[in-house]
């Protein structure tokens, strides 16, 4: 449905995009994940013919990238909201049906639709200035539907919004049955959604495949993270390096992170450093191996970087 072949974007001396390559099959939803500044804006807007790409080319359901035929199987749903809050929803989705190309019966058969897909049928005439921030994203998300598009790129589409919005639009995604082209920073949606995972980072895809497969390839050790009251954790830090099989140790919000090649059998030891240091801990967790480790491991970013 998508292929995207050695796409490359600069910007005077900054090169955003550097020979970029992935496909999205028909029904798959890939998630493209990397800290902002990566190139996944960008990547999106070449894909949906709003960028030319310096290099490099993009088809869409076998039309040329930026083509009528290609614009019109794409569903677009930006992180901004691109809705008109002083309309209702059926209002603002008459007004972009209609910049579809559809009217008539149709076009009101695709509102309701829609509104219902996404759980606001009984709220469609209200102005969308008084939605809740998860309702807002829902009709965005409607929007991006109306026209039964091929494709649909949702750019990190739970930004900011409750865990009960977040749920439903997830639910809605993974129920769309089409080609998904989807970003994110929330490392457990992309492992929930989709089918198959690019990172970009500095502008270049550096891993690809299933997330199980990723993990199991670049997932790494366990993680041990611990929490404590206010102390000094230099000297806790370098006690813990001498636990056998713990490898790395980074600072986090409250506590530190272990790296250990043994997982909950270094607890005790650690536990023993800690009491030997003086430092009172308040929570201790084992993280197994997952996306976030991955994207660590290949990018050394948080995602949230």
């Amino acid at each position: 449905m998508l292929a995207c072949r050695g796409l490359r974007k600069q910007f005077g001396e900054r090169v955003a995009v550097d020979n970029v390559s992935f496909t999205v099959a028909d029904n798959e939803c890939y998630g493209l994940l990397g800290p902002n500044g990566a190139g996944k804006t960008t990547t999106i807007a070449i894909v949906c013919g709003l960028l030319k790409a310096d290099a490099g080319e993009v088809t869409i359901d076998g039309e040329p990238g930026g083509s009528l035929g290609a614009k019109a199987a794409v569903g677009y749903v930006p992180q901004e909201l691109a809705l008109y809050p002083d309309l209702s929803a059926r209002e603002n989705l008459h007004f972009f049906g209609q910049l579809y190309g559809l009217g008539g019966k149709r076009l009101e058969r695709r509102i309701s639709e829609t509104l219902a897909l996404v759980g606001l049928a009984e709220r469609g005439k209200d102005h969308v200035g008084t939605y809740s921030g998860g309702m807002k994203r829902r009709a965005n998300i409607a929007a991006g539907l109306l026209h039964e598009p091929r494709l649909l790129i949702l750019d990190e589409p739970t930004v900011g919004v409750d865990p009960q919005s977040r749920n439903a639009i997830l639910e809605t995604v993974a129920g769309l049955g089409i080609a998904v082209l989807y970003t994110t920073h929330y490392m457990e949606e992309a492992a929930k959604l989709c089918h198959r995972v690019g990172i970009i980072d500095d502008g270049r895809l550096v891993a690809e495949g299933t997330p199980a497969n990723l993990i199991r390839d670049h997932g790494g050790s366990d993680r041990v993270r611990l929490t404590f009251a206010d102390v000094d954790s230099d000297g806790f830090a370098a006690t813990c390096l001498l636990v056998p099989g713990v490898s790395d140790i980074r600072p986090i919000d409250g506590g530190l992170e272990l790296t250990t090649d043994h997982g909950a059998a270094a607890l005790p030891s650690v536990v023993r450093q800690a009491g030997q240091c003086g430092v009172e801990l308040t929570g201790v967790e084992v993280l197994a191996p997952d996306l976030e480790g991955v994207f660590l491991a290949l990018t050394g970013k948080e995602l949230r970087d």
